[in-house]
């Protein structure tokens, strides 16, 4: 893998650590790791053979020594416990962040925008406020 999926395995390793009572504390680490990573995948289209990081499910579990089955039911309760869906910006690597559509829409008057079609001040209040990871050039 990469240093970026790494690094957002720990931060959802934390936040499951975080979860009281941590769901942790059941099961086995190798099958929690796989969960995890498995997770990651899923948001970030590990598992789709056209991304040029890519492997196949069972790939994956097979890396952990942990079933597809079981590596695939702990990304659904992991989903589930964090209501992470796909492309999930919290869960997003950083490489992929800019082109990750639900990144840039914001609620404005109650209505859904892409954030990068509105005026530069729109755009850099919307960063301060944490609405945006980034201002576009």
């Amino acid at each position: 893998m990469t240093e970026e999926y790494a690094s957002l395995g720990r931060e959802l390793a934390t936040a499951l650590a975080r979860k009281r009572p941590s769901p942790l504390l059941q099961g086995r680490v190798p099958t929690w790791a796989c969960g995890i990573t498995y997770t990651l995948g899923t948001v970030n289209f590990l598992f789709d053979p056209t991304q040029t990081l890519h492997i196949h499910g069972r790939d994956l579990c097979a890396l952990f020594n942990v079933s597809q089955s079981a590596g695939s039911a702990k990304e659904r309760e992991i989903m589930r416990l964090l209501n992470i869906v796909q492309l999930d910006p919290r869960w997003c690597l950083p490489s992929r962040l800019a082109d990750n559509p639900l990144v840039w829409m914001i609620e404005v008057n109650g209505i859904v925008v892409d954030v990068r079609m509105m005026p530069r001040e729109v755009q850099e209040e919307a960063h301060r406020l944490g609405l945006m990871p980034f201002v576009p050039a």
